[in-house]
């Protein structure tokens, strides 16, 4: 009967993969990784090779993670590109929680005021000129928008901005900025309006309804828009 590998590696195109059984002990872990490395060691390669390492169901405190890092680098020419695990820290999970959950506010943001959330915003109430709103997510505006918005702030390019009165002094998705829309817009539109950034690169401004089409999953809501 074989025994069981604590250790399989894989040669890929841009380098190694190491899956790390998570039913062994660890102290078993690192000597088999310890041996198989050796063993398959490239001592006549002078590039450097990239390692991606599966932990599966362990989780790893912050010690034992650079103590595999470092076994690894011992072994000439391996780079530890990452370690990946399936398992989620209280902090990660709360984390991952607040940067998914729709925050709702019931307020006029005045000149001077900055509101900022980690997920989505939903605001019930006017941004007026000098006030600002900030959402690692969407925002959603049931008011006047006449100030300053920024979705995606950290680094979401498919999050929107929509108002029921779409009159910014600035909108910011991600990185891209634009500025207030021109003096000559329409002065009695009433429609709900959405900022979002094109295929281009750039913020576009149009009607809410175009959303279900450019961002079907935007809705954590049953039934969408």
């Amino acid at each position: 009967m074989n025994k069981k590998q604590n250790v399989t590696i894989k040669g890929t195109k841009d380098g190694l993969t190491l899956h790390l059984d998570d039913s062994c002990s660890y102290e078993d872990l690192k000597k088999e990784l310890n041996h198989k490395l050796t063993e398959s060691s490239r001592s006549n390669e002078d590039r450097l090779i990239s390692v991606l390492v599966h932990t599966g169901n362990r989780y790893l405190s912050k010690a034992q993670e650079e103590e595999l890092k470092e076994l690894i680098r011992q072994k000439k020419n391996l780079v530890v590109e990452s370690i990946r695990s399936n398992v989620l820290t209280k902090v990660e999970a709360e984390k991952l929680k607040q940067d998914d959950e729709i925050i709702s506010v019931a307020k006029i943001i005045r000149s001077g005021q900055v509101l900022e959330v980690p997920g989505d915003l939903l605001l019930i109430g006017d941004v007026n000129p000098g006030g600002t709103v900030k959402a690692g997510g969407n925002i959603f505006i049931l008011g006047a928008l006449k100030g300053i918005a920024h979705a995606g702030y950290n680094g979401d390019k498919n999050a929107v901005i929509s108002a029921s009165v779409m009159k910014p002094t600035q909108l910011r998705i991600s990185d891209s900025i634009t500025r207030a829309p021109d003096e000559n817009m329409e002065e009695g539109k009433r429609e709900m309006e959405c900022a979002y950034i094109d295929d281009e690169n750039q913020i576009t401004i149009d009607r809410l309804q175009v959303l279900m089409h450019l961002r079907p999953n935007i809705s954590k809501l049953q039934g969408g828009f």
